[in-house]
């Protein structure tokens, strides 16, 4: 079973919000990207102070673009947080994110860069929740899909028969069913959603995808 999981690439918490309220009734997730301009040539909202008694019925994964993160992780334990997404290119000490998200029982996930090469994940993908194979360059949401990262994907789910991969950028109903073939169990996608006229048709059209039985 294919999840869709709308994402937020907003540079004020009030977009981001409005952009939550439009898909709480079509979503079990949401997610959202958060960016300091460390790790991106862009900022996004990323103040995870506004999330102090922020209501909604989804799960929110948060996706840290930023450099770092161990030094910030731990602002983004907080409700409805309940996965958390950071960059393999990012991270110094790997372990130390891992333990820190298992002490606070939020879900921890690995993202690779559009260039990175899936064999970084090796040595991690047993101690993780799910891996994240961002297929554009990180920051700006609107980019077109970058296919060499087809590959990557299966590979992965060669790698890993049981783990959940999670599939950002660019994503359509064309290029998230190329994904969903070679592996990916989840698709995260901003602009078809948001940028469409009609939000729940746009996610019922993600939904439809269905996967070849036969890994390619």
């Amino acid at each position: 079973m294919v999840e869709i999981i709308p994402a937020i690439n907003s540079k004020t918490w009030d977009d981001a919000v409005s952009k939550i309220r439009k898909v709480e009734p079509y979503a079990n997730w949401v997610h959202i990207d958060i960016a300091d301009g460390t790790f991106t040539p862009n900022t996004l909202w990323h103040n995870s102070l506004d999330l102090v008694g922020f209501q909604t019925n989804l799960k929110l994964e948060i996706h840290m673009m930023e450099d770092d993160p161990e030094e910030r992780i731990d602002h983004w334990f907080l409700q409805p947080v309940k996965r958390i997404i950071v960059h393999w290119e990012a991270v110094r000490d790997m372990d130390y994110i891992i333990e820190e998200c298992r002490k606070e029982k939020v879900e921890i996930g690995i993202a690779i860069a559009d260039l990175t090469s899936w064999t970084v994940l090796r040595q991690y993908i047993n101690k993780i929740d799910m891996v994240q194979v961002l297929c554009v360059p990180a920051g700006v949401s609107g980019q077109g899909f970058h296919g060499h990262n087809l590959l990557k994907i299966r590979h992965l789910r060669k790698l890993c028969p049981h783990c959940t991969i999670e599939v950002d950028g660019g994503m359509t109903p064309e290029t998230a069913g190329e994904c969903v073939k070679m592996g990916a169990n989840i698709v995260a996608a901003a602009s078809y959603i948001f940028g469409s006229k009609d939000i729940k048709k746009a996610i019922e059209e993600l939904q439809s995808i269905e996967a070849d039985k036969h890994r390619l």
